[in-house]
């Protein structure tokens, strides 16, 4: 069927893709290349060619759940249009989503019940922590050879105290995740440390933890996320039968996004499709930035890229950004490549260029200016940098209602500050942060008023309610007492009755002696333009919800969830998990008419426990649009930010902390104050784990050669991070850099090269006034 009867109109290199028809075929695609309707396209067209038998389909893995409901969505406007019937012929999987399928299928293979779970990633965290602060209980002078030296005894019992628990914990997670990509369990790593027969100190710790947080999932009859991947590849490996019928139910594999594919992740889609099978990667090598956090790393994607046997192609065509915020992404590009005084971080950023779009392009790039765009060379300190950016804001807004903007930050805690200036100024900050309402704790508030209404005269449920009701207040310090109060005052209610159902002579709120100082300053205290309410007022209208919750308890259960949502959430993604949660539930419900309140409250919490990755239940993947918040600031991370753009880009923060390039005078966050050597644990750690790895009788290390090269490759995704921010950019860009906690930051080198190429630049325009940041 032809694409040009689609209202998809592909440009000549997307026409190249959907000329698809077997085999292996990889493509780099830059940043608003339309990879995905590309993608999703070339879908359509196989399932309309008429080659799939009538079980078979077509099998597109993408990175996140938001991408899921994306990518169905359109391969089902597009198999409409062809005249065929959506959702038949193709699914669409996240990578664990995949693997979930794979180990439901058969548990049996990875020595699993059929009641196996899987923990969620908050839980797996707890267990981590619980096991490293044992550990280090048991062993309080087993790091003492890798501190500063110099430690005073208070120092040290304030570090053990304070810091160091959550660092053990940290380091023995990372080493968890690596042993598990490598598909070691603790009894493996322990044999071939005895082999190596030399002290590992780092493993030795990593490795105790490892065997409790196994034992710890053992007890639960539970798995963690890493663990779904490699027991999927083991099932895949075990049961040749079983492979060949997957091989058979999906003849054609895409993948989205395979920067961010790790090793196992990718070896279960090749096991999938086979050596003679038909496998379409897709991706962009210089927006791999999950290195630091995870086992992905954008090599794997581009060794297919180069393999002989891979037809390789590209998206270079963008038409997102002016051709002048093209031309800055492109010279960062280039500058990488040719003149980084790091030789070994000139493969960091790699080609194709971003190349604009001809003018009768559907998606036509933004009328160019280059005066848009500002690199302030100011020196700012950190807070003035903020009120900086604040005072952009506020003179760019009020002419720009209609736009979309936002400020990106290196990390969550710059992004708290900045959103706290911008309500200090009247302006309307939306939080693309990690501490915003998280939509992982919807299910669980839903869950606490759930089992509330169960048990209706409960104190303790009631308080739980309460609290759930107020969360928001926990992180402020002003309204975080009366919170605290109020809930154990409910908690000690002998009788709800006397709260929800008041008589003359037993009325519990008109009794209760509320302190006056939990009222009077609040009560003086704007909040925007509303006066906060007494806690009396606050308590009434607490009761006036209850009352209208239990009512709706004779409502179908997807009714009361998303009755209860509207009353407890505000925000687009927490509404969006409720409304997944209540189809959820409502399914359950149509399995188990039998069911009530009980019964359900426990079927949330098992869908929250056991599948929130799979069903879209993470507030990383609930998707976020910014066209739905023109005239406000949203404020995100620079991670937050793949996958989004805006009109307006604010890139902070660019010094050579945030963004070092391995010179002798960056500093790097991974590398603590407390250790000696400025050394990078994590990495002597992992090196030490690999070597063992590979093979322990040939066993090589030498200490601080993993921290200088963990430094290169901390560098190479700090420079693909500012590419991806600058690329966010439509129309305008602003980039700032500041002094550091300390004062002694610089700016970025990368930023130094790009003003540098910017100020003598014949085309660009650069105000004088641009160090004012002025819109």
């Amino acid at each position: 069927m032809e694409t040009a009867a689609l209202d998809f109109k592909p440009r000549p290199s997307q026409q190249v893709i959907l000329s698809y028809m077997a085999g292996l075929m990889g493509v780099s695609a830059v940043p608003g290349s339309g990879k995905t309707w590309t993608l999703s396209c070339l879908a359509a067209e196989l399932i309309a060619r008429g080659d799939l038998e009538d079980e078979q389909e077509i099998l597109i893995v993408t990175l996140v759940n938001a991408a899921v409901d994306n990518f169905a969505g359109r391969v089902g406007h597009f198999v409409q249009q062809m005249g065929l019937l959506p959702n038949l012929g193709y699914r669409v999987r996240t990578l664990h989503g995949l693997a979930h399928d794979i180990v439901r299928e058969r548990p049996d293979l990875a020595g699993l019940s059929e009641g196996f779970q899987i923990i969620d990633d908050r839980t797996a965290q707890e267990i981590l922590q619980e096991a490293s602060e044992a550990w280090l209980r048991s062993h309080p002078d087993a790091l003492d050879d890798y501190l500063v030296p110099d430690l005073d005894a208070y120092k040290r019992g304030n570090l053990y105290r304070t810091q160091l628990p959550d660092f053990v914990a940290t380091l023995a997670g990372h080493f968890i995740k690596q042993a598990k990509d490598l598909l070691l369990l603790p009894d493996a790593i322990q044999h071939k440390m005895q082999r190596f027969g030399y002290p590992l100190p780092l493993v030795h710790m990593a490795l105790d933890i490892y065997f409790d947080y196994q034992r710890a999932l053992r007890y639960r009859t539970a798995l963690d996320f890493d663990d779904l991947i490699r027991l999927a590849l083991q099932i895949l490996r075990l049961d040749r039968s079983f492979l060949e019928r997957l091989r058979d139910r999906w003849p054609y594999i895409l993948e989205d996004e395979a920067q961010d594919s790790s090793h196992l992740q990718e070896q279960i889609l090749r096991e999938l499709a086979g050596p003679e099978g038909n496998w379409v990667r897709v991706g962009d090598p210089n927006q791999a930035i999950y290195e630091t956090f995870t086992t992905a790393s954008p090599k794997y994607l581009r060794h297919f890229l180069r393999d002989p046997e891979v037809r390789s192609y590209d998206l270079p065509a963008s038409g997102r950004s002016t051709p002048s915020i093209i031309k800055l992404a492109n010279h960062l590009i280039e500058w990488t490549q040719n003149a980084h005084p790091v030789v070994t971080l000139r493969e960091a950023l790699t080609q194709p260029l971003i190349r604009p779009v001809f003018p009768d392009d559907p998606q036509p790039n933004p009328p160019d200016d280059a005066s848009k765009i500002y690199l302030v060379d100011r020196k700012f300190s950190p807070a003035d940098e903020i009120e900086a950016v604040a005072d952009s804001l506020g003179r760019w807004l009020p002419e720009h209602a209609e736009a979309t903007v936002a400020v990106l930050v290196p990390r969550n805690q710059r992004g708290f500050e900045m959103a706290k200036a911008l309500r200090q100024q009247g302006l309307e900050a939306v939080e693309l942060l990690r501490s915003t309402p998280a939509t992982r704790e919807t299910a669980g508030a839903l869950g606490n008023v759930l089992r509330y209404l169960g048990d209706p005269v409960s104190p303790t449920k009631l308080a739980t309610v309460y609290r759930v009701w107020r969360r928001h207040e926990r992180e402020e310090p002003d309204l975080k007492p009366r919170l605290d109060w109020a809930t154990k005052a409910l908690r000690v209610c002998r009788r709800v009755e006397d709260f929800l159902w008041p008589r003359v002579d037993r009325d519990w709120l008109a009794d209760l002696d509320i302190p006056e100082h939990l009222d009077l300053p609040e009560r003086n205290a704007l909040r925007g333009s509303r006066v906060l309410p007494t806690l009396y007022e606050q308590l009434s209208e607490f009761r006036d919800l209850v009352l209208r919750w239990q009512g709706a308890t004779l409502l179908p259960i997807d009714q009361l969830l998303l009755t209860l949502a509207q009353d407890l959430f505000d925000q687009p993604a927490d509404l969006a998990i409720a409304h997944k949660l209540a189809v959820a539930l409502r399914q359950s419900t149509q399995m188990h008419p039998e069911w009530r309140l009980p019964e359900l409250t426990q079927e949330l919490a098992d869908i929250a426990r056991n599948e929130r990755k799979f069903l879209g239940l993470s507030d990383d993947d609930t998707g976020f649009d910014p066209e739905a918040y023109k005239g406000k600031v949203v404020v995100a991370t620079m991670h937050k930010a793949k996958g989004l753009e805006w009109d307006r880009v604010y890139l902070m923060s660019v010094n050579n902390y945030n963004f070092p390039s391995a010179q002798p005078y960056d500093h790097y966050i991974s590398e603590k104050w407390f250790v000696r050597d400025h050394l990078n644990l994590e990495a002597e750690m992992l090196t030490q784990l690999k070597a063992l790895h590979d093979d322990p009788e040939l066993f090589l290390y030498d200490e601080g050669q993993p921290t200088h090269e963990a430094r290169r490759e901390y560098a190479s995704e700090r420079l693909r991070l500012l590419y991806v921010g600058i690329t966010r950019a439509k129309k305008e860009l602003v980039i700032t850099w500041n002094s550091g906690r300390r004062g002694d930051s610089q700016p970025a080198l990368p930023f130094v090269a790009l003003q540098a190429y910017w100020e003598n630049r014949e085309a660009a325009s650069i105000p004088e006034d641009s160090n004012d940041l002025s819109p």
